[in-house]
């Protein structure tokens, strides 16, 4: 069987500013910036990961320097983290808004909160419940 690794794109504008936002509000580390052309159009993109480590998966923040920003919803970014309550300051205070309050959800096991990053891109922000 061949090992799987995942990782996910999100289309923005703004790529240093959405990498900054990321960074701020996940943790996450800069893997590396990499330019250039696909298919004869100009795109810049940052890569972040858990600790910089690439390994661990990716998400990246791409920008097709000549596109209008995206109009619509691209992706909804899903992350599972320790302590929702301390997500939520951070997500506040790099500039993200909060789609609606804080859900606890013990049908499903978790509390979850959705939010928008500077630029309106949406995450799923879980928190698992203690069994």
């Amino acid at each position: 069987m061949t090992a799987l690794s995942m990782f996910s794109k999100l289309i923005c504008r703004d790529e240093e500013a959405m990498a900054t936002y990321y960074s701020g509000v996940y943790g996450l580390g800069l893997v590396q910036r990499v330019a250039g052309t696909t298919d004869g159009e100009a795109f810049r993109e940052v890569i972040l990961a858990p600790g910089g480590d690439w390994t661990k998966g990716t998400l990246v923040m791409f920008n097709f320097v000549d596109r209008p920003a995206p109009r619509d919803q691209q992706v909804i970014l899903g992350f599972t983290v320790d302590d929702l309550d301390a997500l939520v300051a951070k997500i506040e205070a790099n500039g993200g808004k909060l789609v609606g309050p804080i859900r606890e959800e013990t049908d499903h096991g978790v509390r979850v909160v959705f939010a928008t990053d500077p630029e309106g891109a949406l995450s799923e922000n879980v928190q698992l419940l203690a069994h």
